[in-house]
């Protein structure tokens, strides 16, 4: 199942194009309206699709990622990404909702056809506390839930109000902030202050990534706020060998007192390059 075939659109379909489309296909798909055999299905493929692709970061990821990381989720979710991790069964649910909860709220807050639907079981949801680094590069932590010892396996890659669905229960992920690193999607922001006289003349200096640090050059000239991109050295893309980058942005730290020699030699310098 491709969700752009599925709702009839490219790629570069319009937001508006996307909500036409949408439309039409849960219009005539709905269950209470179309009696074949499979419409149900259809009904919650047509809303799957439409809540992937109407979302920018999931639309984003699944481009990125393709279907085969982005299936269904067998237990109710929707807009995931499921995979089996350690013999768990778990799904990695962005925000997903219940198919006929979009027809519902697209259609201005309740069904045009009346249909009365059970109330489901809500689902337990725990929130487990773990820290970027874990957060990045996966980790495995027990827990108790309903007064049961079970051991939680976290991939690399989730982010602070990640949702793992498992078969009977959900966990949400509260990642704890990291003092160095700044996360933007799976892209790494880290702040490297250097000296003046590195800044003019250029330098070989190490730097911390996620994994070990790296030794990074320094270009002469380098002007503060300037980035320099290290591909690959980002946060990987859940169930994926694909991972983000990382960014550097160099802070010049300008000295706060100078002695006479040395404003003389500034002053000569300025004079060289003038």
């Amino acid at each position: 199942m491709d969700y752009y075939q599925v709702l009839g659109v490219s790629k570069n379909s319009s937001k508006q194009e996307l909500k036409s489309a949408y439309r039409k296909l849960a219009l005539k798909w709905h269950p209470d309206k179309n009696k074949e055999k499979g419409a149900e299905q259809k009904f919650k493929e047509i809303n799957q699709a439409y809540e992937t692709l109407s979302d920018p970061k999931k639309k984003n990821m699944y481009d990125q990622m393709g279907h085969s990381a982005a299936s269904q989720n067998p237990y109710g979710g929707q807009g995931g990404y499921y995979s089996n991790v350690g013999g768990q069964s778990v799904n990695f649910d962005f925000g997903g909702v219940d198919p006929f909860d979009i027809f519902e709220q697209f259609f201005g807050g309740q069904s045009p056809y009346g249909r009365s639907r059970q109330t489901r079981q809500p689902r337990s949801v725990y929130q487990m506390q773990i820290s970027f680094l874990e957060a990045v590069r996966g980790v495995e932590k027990l827990t108790v839930m309903n007064g049961k010892e079970k051991s939680i396996k976290v991939p690399a890659g989730v982010d602070n109000g990640t949702r793992i669905r498992f078969n009977d229960f959900d966990v949400v992920m509260s990642v704890t902030p990291d003092r160095r690193f700044t996360r933007k999607g799976q892209d790494v922001y880290y702040e490297q202050t250097i000296s003046l006289t590195q800044a003019i003349l250029g330098a070989t200096i190490e730097i911390p990534t996620i994994d070990k640090a790296v030794n990074v050059k320094v270009k002469p000239g380098t002007q503060s706020g300037s980035m320099l991109r290290l591909q690959g050295k980002g946060i990987p893309y859940p169930q994926s060998s694909r991972k983000g980058d990382q960014y550097i942005q160099f802070v010049v730290t300008m000295p706060t007192k100078l002695s006479s020699k040395a404003k003389e030699l500034i002053q000569e310098f300025e004079k060289e390059i003038s």
